[in-house]
């Protein structure tokens, strides 16, 4: 089993490659997307306890830097990106939104596999989809000069299917068995690893046609913002003096954003094109999270501060 988490990065690349050669063996898994998501989801909902939130919210500063990063950093790092490299307004566009939106449940699957703190995770990945219903649509009057309208029901509802219902389940299954569920503990990051993998493959496979015409610069413009922004909120953190689960963890969730959501209101409020960015994000995020998780998985066991 810790060879199949050894071996995520691998595998999540060659998934890449193998859905864009033949989409057709991934595409007819298109609806299976939210059920691995589901599994993931309640398989790290059996590694935590009541414990494990308590204590994220008995230090709410860290909630807090989190969702500024997310809302502060993301946004303007878009903004510059996208004016320096891209010449179409629709394409600026289309990056300016994602970096406006929330971040994503991805996030939370990476930081799982990346030994980030994973109820931390889940927190900042809830409390910036709450903010958003104001955040987005403030930040994309600030950048683009338009109002729009967040559709904050459908996410919350995708939030709770995905989200608190299976980890939710997880952790109460976790607390009433106890410590007859740590002899499964190393089959709990494999199963992940597998989901994530063809996840990976499907939206690959369902995106391969954007693939073909995105353009080498929107390419570079959204792996520059997504690693900027994962770079960049890791070394505030660092700054901050956090620990290291806890650089990881909002680092990872301010990198990931909610791209899906980007994709829909670029489609909604501007053109096809707007929305090509967005679904280049969604793409390369899942890519530059497994191997990050990759990396840190298998790195060195870092001693954790409980005080900081």
């Amino acid at each position: 089993m810790t060879r199949i988490t050894s071996l995520f990065p691998l595998l999540a690349i060659l998934a890449a490659i193998l859905a864009y050669l033949m989409p057709g063996l991934f595409t007819p898994m298109s609806g299976a997307i939210v059920p691995l998501l589901t599994l993931i989801m309640f398989a790290m909902g059996l590694t935590l306890t009541l414990d494990s939130f308590n204590s994220v919210f008995r230090r709410p500063l860290k909630i807090l830097v989190g969702t500024g990063m997310q809302f502060l950093l993301m946004p303007l790092v878009a903004f510059l990106i996208a004016n320096l490299l891209l010449a179409d307004r629709e394409l600026v566009i289309g990056l300016v939104l994602v970096g406006c939106c929330p971040g994503g449940t991805a996030s939370n699957v990476i930081c799982y596999l990346a030994r980030g703190d994973l109820a931390l995770s889940i927190a900042l990945t809830l409390v910036s989809t709450l903010l958003s219903v104001a955040a987005t649509p403030l930040l994309a009057w600030i950048y683009l000069g338009q109002a729009i309208d967040v559709p904050i029901l459908e996410m919350m509802l995708s939030i709770l299917q995905i989200v608190i219902v299976p980890v939710a389940a997880g952790l109460a299954i976790n607390t009433w068995l106890g410590e007859r569920l740590r002899a499964f503990e190393a089959f709990f990051p494999a199963v992940s690893v597998i989901a994530i993998v063809f996840i990976i493959g499907i939206v690959v496979a369902l995106n391969s046609g954007n693939m073909a015409v995105m353009g080498a610069a929107v390419l570079v413009a959204v792996i520059l913002h997504n690693l900027c922004g994962i770079g960049s909120a890791y070394g505030l953190c660092r700054l901050l003096r956090y620990d290291e689960a806890t650089c990881r963890t909002i680092a990872i969730e301010v990198g990931m954003q909610n791209s899906g959501l980007g994709v829909a209101l670029a489609a909604k409020f501007y053109s096809a094109a707007a929305a090509l960015p967005g679904a280049v994000f969604s793409l390369w995020h899942n890519l530059s999270g497994s191997l990050l998780a990759g990396w840190w998985g298998t790195a060195k066991r870092f001693k954790r501060s409980s005080d900081s």
